[in-house]
């Protein structure tokens, strides 16, 4: 049977294609990296509950630079002072929720003798101000930080967190994610009350 005979019947032997090299293992191994890698990076920057921080029992970082204001401000003007931290953007809708609670704090605790400084990161000054207003206002500072840096240097995972500076200096908690009433009760009025770390 000639050859094209046996193509009409079916029957014909099928072509041999070019041997390429296998490259499955390879390619298997790179997408399992990349899919181990996306879970982990989720984990760390998605995670909504505490995150450890390596600042805690030890001492506050440095804090300057200009304010929304107009201002500048330094951390090391308050020594002997509990500090409240909040980093913040007016892009964050959890800080947007967590502001009242701020204002209620520093009302109540202010004459207590808390002191309340935020660092509003990679935001819009005009958007930074705008958001503070319609909240109605802000009575502390709020120190600039476009590119993050400060942030970075407070170990921050995500907007928002506060961080509580005692009066010796150090860092004695941290809240991650948007704060409330609980938190500063037990953190903050014990530590004003004298009861608390140092």
């Amino acid at each position: 049977m000639s050859a094209p005979d046996a193509v009409a019947q079916g029957t014909a032997p099928p072509e041999e294609s070019p041997r390429r090299p296998l490259r499955r293992p390879a390619a298997v191994v790179l997408v399992v990296l990349v899919a181990l890698t996306g879970i982990v990076l989720a984990g760390r920057l998605g995670s909504t509950g505490p995150q450890d921080s390596a600042l805690l029992d030890g001492p506050a970082p440095g804090l300057t630079g200009p304010t929304l204001d107009g201002g500048t401000f330094e951390l090391a003007d308050w020594d002997g002072e509990v500090v409240l931290v909040n980093v913040w953007a007016s892009w964050c809708a959890p800080c947007r929720r967590e502001q009242p609670l701020l204002l209620e704090a520093h009302s109540a605790l202010g004459p207590q003798g808390l002191r309340i400084v935020g660092i509003d990161v990679r935001d819009d000054a005009d958007d930074a101000r705008a958001f503070l207003a319609e909240h109605g206002g802000a009575p502390w500072p709020n120190v600039v930080d476009p590119d993050g840096v400060r942030a970075v240097e407070w170990g921050t995972f995500a907007l928002p967190e506060t961080y509580l500076v005692g009066r010796d200096g150090s860092v004695v908690a941290k809240a991650s994610g948007e704060l409330d009433a609980a938190w500063i009760d037990e953190h903050v009025v014990p530590l004003l009350a004298g009861e608390g770390a140092p």
